[in-house]
């Protein structure tokens, strides 16, 4: 059994290194329409450098890029669902899929203090979205629990 899995949530936060990645992201929720022109369109992908998000649901395509990124597409996307402003923070801590309650305890602690947030998550570290104008208090508020803020 993995040793993380056998610690406490508690532990695992403490653990933890919070980053921040330096660029501004958007979500977009996108049509099968725009997405099909954006998928015609290759030079309109998001820069291989960048984080990017492709999420395709039955309802629609969410779509999270750097604010550069946007800015290339915008003009194939207009009647897209738009929310600008995030931060892309990343919770730095490599868990294994048996971990319960990390996510659920970090959004708590966040949520306590009144901080919105969409939650995402890769094969191994949970991200969040975080409103650049909320991005100082959350900090604040997880610096308290965690490892390191980098």
């Amino acid at each position: 059994m993995d040793s993380k899995a056998q610690k406490t949530v508690s532990d695992l936060l403490r653990e933890t290194r919070i980053e921040v990645h330096p660029a501004t992201f958007v979500l977009l929720g996108l049509s099968d329409q725009n997405w099909t022109r954006l998928l015609e369109n290759p030079e309109l992908s998001p820069r291989a450098e960048s984080p990017f998000l492709v999420f395709r649901d039955g309802r629609e395509v969410t779509l999270l890029l750097e604010e550069n990124d946007w800015q290339r597409i915008r003009h194939l996307v207009r009647d897209a669902k738009i929310e600008r402003g995030f931060r892309l923070v990343t919770l730095d801590i490599e868990l294994p899929w048996n971990v319960v309650g990390y996510l659920a305890r970090v959004t708590e602690i966040l949520a306590a203090s009144g901080i919105p947030v969409g939650a995402l998550s890769s094969f191994s570290r949970d991200h969040l979205l975080v409103k650049q104008d909320d991005l100082a208090r959350a900090l604040r508020v997880l610096s308290e629990q965690v490892k390191e803020l980098c």
